[in-house]
């Protein structure tokens, strides 16, 4: 078991988890509210971890109401549990979808008004100007590095749109990572979590801000993911490739803080338009899109390819790579393999042109470029 910062306490290693009541006592939290999905609050580790708390004198409420990409009614309810119980402090235990609306309930369990007041992107958001209840981080999958991060993404329900709400109070009060915790996960989430997290570094070591330290992170970032993504999904019980996963996700969460790129753009309209998993979405279009960015990134794609072990360093080499790493760890080759309707074109590729992420991309992208990426993926 290891304990190090950066900035955020984080515990690491397998049974780690059993440190969560003295780090919850430790923030003077006694009736913790713990905030998962649906697949996870009908696990026997949410029972183990219920009665551990218990154990220990704590007061424990459980919320399970999340699934699927988060959408507000699902803070909403979250943020009634946590005011009917009493609640003075959140455990966020899941994938990124439970731990950002447990972000968001600490957001509205102490500021008033709608989940969507606080908006980032919008021209004059309310401000989160009050202090947010502690939370602590249990990631229970390996990709979107939410644990890490200050923001919570959580979807229109009428529009499908993500809506990203942003502060440095949503940062974690610690971050208790348990291999153990991510053994039983199928290998399908398996791999479309580990895609999200490899996405995650490769993306913000191709972003063009100038960052040395997030490119640092993000190429160890690919590294270890390299050595340990397919062993994860092919060997499910591999407690060190699945502790080294969990590390993946955190350094993609931290070195995103440079920025994405189009990829994710690509996924974003994706998750919007058919509501696909943002890893899969990730993992399905990784290697269409990064071909775009090629004539203007080639000495990165030397790296990259260098860094995951390749004889060849060349752009072509790695993309190749990961296209067959796709196929080892059952990824979909491309969008039509995935069930998407190819009469979903114009729509995708609108809704790409209309998000964020690619403004960072190193190489600029028109909707016609999005158009041609998505054609491609089909």
């Amino acid at each position: 078991m290891y304990k190090f910062g950066f900035p955020t306490p984080i515990h690491f290693g397998a049974g780690v988890r059993k440190d969560l009541p003295a780090l919850l006592m430790s923030k003077k939290i006694k009736r913790p509210l713990i905030v998962t999905d649906k697949s996870v609050g009908a696990l026997p580790l949410c029972r183990e971890l219920e009665a551990l708390l218990e154990e220990a004198g704590l007061k424990v409420a459980t919320f399970a109401g999340v699934w699927g990409n988060p959408v507000k009614s699902m803070v909403d309810a979250g943020t009634e549990a946590y005011r009917r119980h009493l609640a003075d402090g959140i455990v966020g235990l899941g994938g990124g979808a439970a731990l950002d609306v447990a972000k968001a309930v600490a957001l509205l369990a102490s500021h008033p008004g709608d989940l969507f007041d606080y908006e980032s992107t919008q021209s004059n958001p309310r401000p989160i100007d009050r202090n947010v209840p502690a939370w602590i981080a249990v990631p229970t999958t390996s990709g979107t590095g939410s644990e890490v991060g200050r923001s919570a993404v959580i979807s229109d329900e009428k529009t499908h749109i993500k809506k990203f709400v942003f502060s440095p109070k949503f940062l974690a009060a610690a971050i208790v990572m348990d291999p153990e915790l991510t053994v039983n996960l199928p290998p399908a989430i398996t791999a479309a979590t580990g895609m999200d997290a490899l996405t995650h570094c490769v993306e913000a070591y191709l972003a063009k801000d100038f960052h040395p330290i997030c490119d640092g992170i993000a190429l160890e970032g690919v590294r270890l993911a390299s050595q340990s993504l397919m062993k994860a999904v092919k060997e499910p019980g591999d407690i060190e490739a699945r502790g080294l996963m969990m590390m993946v996700s955190v350094m993609g969460g931290i070195a995103f803080q440079k920025d994405l790129g189009l990829t994710h753009s690509c996924a974003h309209a994706l998750g919007t338009a058919v509501d696909m998993h943002h890893g899969l979405a990730n993992g399905i279009m990784i290697d269409y899109a990064l071909r775009f960015n090629v004539p203007v990134r080639e000495d990165r794609f030397k790296n990259l390819a260098m860094t995951v072990g390749l004889q060849n360093h060349t752009a072509q080499a790695f993309l190749q790579w990961l296209s067959e790493l796709k196929v080892e760890i059952g990824i979909p080759k491309n969008l039509t393999a995935a069930g998407v309707p190819k009469a979903k074109l114009d729509e995708l590729t609108s809704l790409a042109f209309q998000d964020s992420c690619h403004q960072y991309n190193p190489r600029p992208v028109t909707e016609k470029d999005f158009r041609a990426i998505f054609s491609e993926a089909f």
